[in-house]
């Protein structure tokens, strides 16, 4: 517990310095559009569940404002560190600058203090920067909807967070999801855990890869009825993962060999 509040102290530092230099997040979000939601951009699904070596992390790449497909490649899984990701279904410019805020501030804290952030640390200051998304999340338009995915080396174990649009913090002990298609992924993924071959913890990287792949395939077909618009073109989801050498982003191609191991399986 003393860890954690030292942490928070020292990253009043950073925070302050933000300040006097005249960062705000607030007046960031005060430059979005306030006409409605449907005309500010929104990512739509993403999921993280823990495999045998780490966690998976994972999204699909389309972009939608209101049921307008706007963008078909969007990194939804953003890296904070070497060992923590972000993933994000919501309004993308909001994720991409907490995600900068948090990866600097991580940076910041480990040169001054001559030591990586605790893991209670970096919880509590996802939380904080969240917080200041408050007033813009409570008016239904900018809402982000993130999840948290780490490693810690001091206990040697990989952990997932979710957080609610008014920074609360939830520790995941097998998977969750979020956004449009999280209703569909989160039952599917209960019924793997519960009664496939294996619980979702006990799968290998292959197996569990593939999994959230067909997950979000299907979630994206679903959703906003866009099954016209992404059929035709062969995009395939950003997949991650967070084990004790780091994280690991999947390549096109090894995306495109693990699309053929799925289809085999049929």
């Amino acid at each position: 517990m003393m860890d954690s509040i030292e942490d928070t102290q020292a990253g009043g530092d950073f925070f302050d310095l933000l300040d006097k230099s005249g960062y705000n997040l607030q007046s960031f979000l005060d430059k979005l559009p306030v006409n409605g939601k449907s005309s500010v951009p929104q990512g739509s699904t993403v999921l993280a569940f823990h495999y045998e070596d780490g966690i998976i992390v994972a999204g699909d790449r389309r972009i939608m404002a209101g049921s307008n497909l706007m963008f078909e490649r969007s990194e939804k899984v953003i890296p904070v560190d070497d060992y923590s990701l972000m993933a994000v279904a919501g309004v993308p410019a909001i994720a991409f600058e907490i995600s900068r805020i948090l990866s600097q501030y991580f940076e910041y804290y480990r040169r001054t203090q001559i030591r990586s952030m605790s893991l209670e640390g970096k919880i509590r200051t996802f939380s904080k920067l969240l917080k200041e998304n408050l007033t813009a999340s409570t008016s239904g338009l900018t809402r982000v909807s993130p999840i948290f995915a780490t490693y810690d080396i001091e206990s040697g174990k990989p952990s997932i967070y979710y957080y609610d649009m008014l920074g609360a913090d939830f520790q995941v002990l097998s998977f969750t999801a979020t956004g449009a298609g999280a209703g569909h992924i989160r039952d599917v993924l209960e019924r793997e855990n519960q009664w496939g071959p294996k619980p979702l913890a006990e799968r290998c990287e292959k197996d569990a890869a593939i999994i959230a792949m067909k997950l979000l395939h299907v979630a994206a077909q679903i959703d906003n009825k866009q099954e016209n618009a992404i059929s035709n073109v062969q995009i395939y989801p950003i997949l991650a993962s967070v084990t004790e050498n780091g994280h690991k982003f999947w390549s096109e191609d090894q995306l495109t060999r693990l699309d053929s191991m799925s289809k085999e399986e049929k």
